[in-house]
C-alpha cells in the first residue's frame, strides 16, 4: 500500500484499504451491523473513491464488505437521528448520499463489486453504482423502502439504469425479495459464483482490467456514461468521432497500436515487469 492513502485509511472507522499490484480493495468494515452505512462511512466512502480515482498506481478498484452482509442500507441509529431533523438538514444529509454515489459512480477508474452477501435499500444504490457486480450464489437482493414508508430516490438514477425500468417498477413497489439468480437474469449482477470462487472470480476481472491501457479504459467508462440512453443524433455521432479521434492520437493510443504491429508488449505492461 503506498504511503498516502496508508495513512488515510488509519483513520477510516468503517472501511478498511489495500492496494496491491494496481488493485485496490475497499472493504465495509461494520460487520456487526450488516455494513449498514450512516454519514460517517458516506464521507469516508466519498473521500476513499476520490483519492484512489486520482493515483497513477490504481488501476481498478473492488468494493467489498466484512461479514454475512454487503450492505443492509441505512444504520438504523442513524434512521433515528433523521427523524428529528428539519426539512433543510434532511435535503443536506441526502446531498451527501447523492455526492457519495455520483463519486463512486464517475470514479475515472473500473470499479467492482465483490457481494458476498445480502444487498439491501442503499445497498442496492452501491451495486448500482459500480461497473462490474459480482455475487455469491446465496446472497438477495431487496428494495426495501417502501417497507418503511420511504422511497429509493437518491439510489434510483443508478438501480434503475442498473436493474432496467420495467423491472424497477415491480422491486420499487413490491420490496420483494429477489436471489442473485434472478439479478442476473435481470442484469443487475454479471455474475453469480459459489462462495469459494467470488474471490477468484474477482482477481480473474481485476487481472485484465490491469493489463489494458489505463487511458483507454478511463475514456470507455467516459464513452459509457455519455452514450447509453442518449438518442443517436448527429451531434453525439460527432462526439464519437472526435473520441476516436483523440484516442488514436494520444500517446497510449499511438503506442498500443504500435504494439500490436511490431508483435510487442505495449509500455504499460513493460513498465510494471
Amino acid at each position: 500500500m503506498t504511503k498516502d492513502i496508508s495513512e488515510k485509511s488509519d483513520n477510516y472507522k468503517s472501511l478498511l484499504v489495500n492496494v496491491e499490484q494496481y488493485v485496490a480493495t475497499v472493504t465495509l468494515n461494520r460487520p456487526e451491523i450488516r455494513n449498514a452505512f450512516n454519514d460517517e462511512m458516506i464521507a469516508e466512502l466519498t473521500d476513499v473513491f476520490k483519492t484512489l480515482g486520482a493515483k497513477d498506481d490504481v488501476r481498478v478498484i473492488v468494493l467489498a464488505a466484512a461479514g454475512k452482509a454487503f450492505c443492509a442500507g441505512a444504520d438504523l441509529n442513524w434512521m433515528r437521528a433523521m427523524a428529528d431533523y428539519s426539512y433543510e438538514e434532511n435535503l443536506a444529509d441526502a446531498d451527501k448520499l447523492a455526492q457519495m454515489l455520483k463519486t463512486i459512480y464517475e470514479c475515472p477508474k473500473p470499479t467492482i463489486a465483490a457481494i458476498q452477501g445480502d444487498v439491501y435499500a442503499g445497498g442496492m444504490g452501491l451495486v448500482a453504482v459500480c461497473d462490474v457486480a459480482i455475487a455469491v450464489r446465496i446472497a438477495n437482493f431487496c428494495l426495501s423502502e417502501v417497507r418503511l414508508g420511504l422511497a429509493p430516490a437518491t439510489i434510483s438514477p443508478y438501480v434503475i439504469r442498473a436493474l432496467g425500468a420495467r423491472a424497477s417498477q415491480r422491486y420499487f413497489l413490491s420490496a420483494e425479495v429477489f436471489d442473485s439468480k434472478k439479478a442476473r437474469q435481470l442484469g443487475f449482477i454479471h455474475e453469480r459464483v459459489s462462495e469459494e470462487w467470488l474471490d477468484e472470480t474477482v482477481a480473474a476481472i481485476c487481472a485484465k482490467v490491469v493489463k489494458n491501457s489505463p487511458d483507454a479504459v478511463k475514456t470507455c467508462k467516459r464513452l459509457l456514461h455519455e452514450v447509453a440512453g442518449a438518442p443517436i443524433t448527429d451531434a453525439l455521432i460527432a462526439d464519437t468521432v472526435k473520441g476516436i479521434a483523440d484516442i488514436r492520437s494520444s500517446e497510449q493510443g499511438k503506442e498500443g497500436v504500435q504494439a500490436f504491429l511490431q508483435k510487442r508488449q505495449p509500455n504499460w505492461l513493460i513498465a510494471d515487469s
